[in-house]
This record gives C-alpha cells, structure tokens and sequence, in this order.
C-alpha cells in the first residue's frame, strides 16, 4: 500500500495546444485538479515552485485555496527554494495554510537548485554572510524555519503594547501543532538525506539526483533512501519517517495517450549537469501499455522503499486529459502492483 499524489510543475504559455495559457488557468486549474483528484482516491496535491518564471511560485495562496476546497487529499510543495524565503515570515504562512486545510499540509523545502536568473534570491533581498555561500544560506534558513514552527516564545514583548500580551516571549501566530514533523527535505545527494534524516525532515527524493556510484538511477536513489532510514532510526525519532519519490508514469490506453507519450516509454536514464562540478542523473520517464508498464515498474527498487509516490503531470493538457491520466494508474496499474 502507498500513498500516490500528483506533482505539478504548473507551466503556462500562450501556445494553441495548451488548456493553460495564462498564470489564472493555472492557479485555477490547480485547484479544481485537486477536488477531482480527491475524488478517484489521489492521496496528495503537490507543486513546484519556481521564481521568474512562467511556472507556479508561491504557493501558499494556492495551497490555502485547495486546502478550502478539499477534505482528506495532502497538499504540498516539491521543493521550495530556501534561498528565496523569509522564514518567520513562512512560519505564518505555513501555520495559516495547514489552518486552513485542517493538517493536511506536506511541506517540500530545499536549499535551493538552479534557477531562471543569476542569484535571483538577491532580487528578493537576500545574500549570503561572509564565508557562506548561497546553499549554506538556503540550509540555515530551512533550519530557522524548522525552529520556528515549534511554537515556542522567542520574541520580547513590547511593555505597551496595542493588545494584550500572554506572559513570557512571544511566539509567530498563527501557529499550527504538529507541522513541524510534516516538513520534507528535496535531496539530490546521500549526504543531503542522512542531513534531513538527522534534522527530522521526511525525505522527497525527484526524478533526479547527483550520480555518485555511476549506478542506474532507480539503484542509486534505491541506496539513497536506505541511508535515509538508517539515519533516522540512528537520530533515535519517535514518529515514522516518510519517504517519497517522484516518477513520469503514463498507462497508454488510448490513441490520445500514444499521441502524447508514445515515445517516452523508449527513454533511458540520462546524464547532465545541474551544477557545474556535479554531474547529476535524471531517471527515465514510464510510458506503455498497462501490463508491460507493471512489468517494468516491477524493477523499480526505489520505488519499492518509498511509502509515497508523485506521478508528475503535464498540467498544460488540461484538468480532464490528468484526471485521466491518474484514473488509468489507480485503476489498471496500482492494484496490480500493490500500491492499492
């Protein structure tokens, strides 16, 4: 049994064969997408965040709307950049989306990767002290921001103030209990992970990340998560740790869908560089018919020690043409597999 979201990088252009054309379809696509995802039994609404340009970027605006709209279904990010983030200012914001959405909220942070504009973090004010540089800066931020979500008083109330006070130092409001332990980590390396395992953070693991053995990616990111685990259990937590992993997984079942994916079930993991001295390998995307996509997905071992699967969208097709893609796996592929 796993629980299975969407991930939406949520892209807009003004092309002829895009559902969205504009930030609104977008944004309002989103939500609906998560009602209707709620309804065929998806297990989490999840979202990337990327600054400057045309995709989603903050998302607690959107993740409150859907968290008004929804009853059970997660919602959540896959990653937010730290680099860019106030983080007592993001306490509030989180505190006020999980509110909203009764504790539903699965947070997804990161120290940040590569991005439209050159430091764009120091558009938004932000640059890194003497000796840092800017992941360093990202990493403390994530820190901050996982101490300030504890709730308690670290302010020191004004004498005269407009209201009245409750004794002691004052903590961010609104705050929200038990968020703290549902914030994840986007990790790209193994050290990153044992790190989050260490610092209490769940772990998101993408369809990408720093190629450190040479091994085939669904093997690396396989070992990835065991050296998760380890530390967590090694770091003594009381609660259970989550794990998810993000996969493009297309069920071909009708000439629409051989239209679109029909050649990305040929792909194979490939290689590049998402830093300059780092090279990084990117997992290979899924697409076939059902039987021979269970066959496949079979072999996936980091799928296997995940709890938690994103199946990744193409949010310009539409909200009908992604409910369709998410029935056809709940249907004829989760079960078979045992994911249902």
């Amino acid at each position: 049994m796993k629980k299975i979201g969407f991930l939406s990088f949520g892209h807009w252009a003004d092309h002829p064969s895009y559902q969205a054309r504009a930030a609104s379809d977008t944004l309002l696509q989103s939500i609906d997408l998560a009602v209707a995802a709620e309804e065929i039994g998806i297990d989490g609404a999840y979202f990337r965040v990327h600054h400057f340009a045309r995709q989603l970027a903050s998302p607690f605006p959107l993740l409150s709307a859907i968290g008004a709209k929804t009853k059970q279904i997660e919602i959540g990010t896959g990653v937010i950049d730290m680099r860019y983030e106030n983080p007592l200012y993001m306490v509030e914001d989180a505190g006020a989306a999980d509110l909203i959405s009764g504790g539903r909220l699965q947070l997804g942070i990161s120290r940040g990767s590569p991005e439209q504009v050159i430091e764009g973090w120091r558009y938004f004010g932000y640059e890194p002290e003497q000796g840092e540089n800017d992941a360093d800066m990202g990493r403390k931020k994530a820190l901050e921001f996982l101490e300030r979500l504890k709730g308690e008083g670290f302010a020191q109330p004004n004498p005269n103030p407009m209201f009245p006070n409750p004794p002691g130092l004052l903590r961010l409001e609104p705050h929200s209990e038990g968020l703290r332990e549902r914030i994840w980590w986007g990790a790209a390396s193994n050290a990153t992970a044992v790190r989050a395992a260490e610092n209490g953070m769940h772990l998101q693991s993408s369809t990408l990340k720093f190629d450190e053995s040479g091994k085939p990616f669904h093997i690396q990111q396989a070992e990835q998560i065991r050296l998760y685990k380890d530390a967590w259990k090694k770091a003594g937590h009381k609660r259970e740790a989550r794990v998810s992993v993000s996969r493009s997984i297309f069920a071909l079942v009708n000439d629409q869908d051989r239209y679109y994916f029909g050649q990305q079930g040929k792909a194979a993991d490939s290689f590049g560089y998402i830093e300059s001295d780092k090279r990084a390998i990117f997992g290979k995307s899924y697409a076939a018919e059902p039987d021979k996509l269970i066959k496949e997905l079979e072999e996936d071992e980091a799928i296997k020690e995940a709890d938690t699967l994103l199946l990744t969208i193409p949010n310009t097709l539409g909200v009908d043409y992604n409910v369709h893609v998410l029935s056809v796996i709940m249907e004829h592929v989760a079960p078979a597999l045992g994911w249902r």
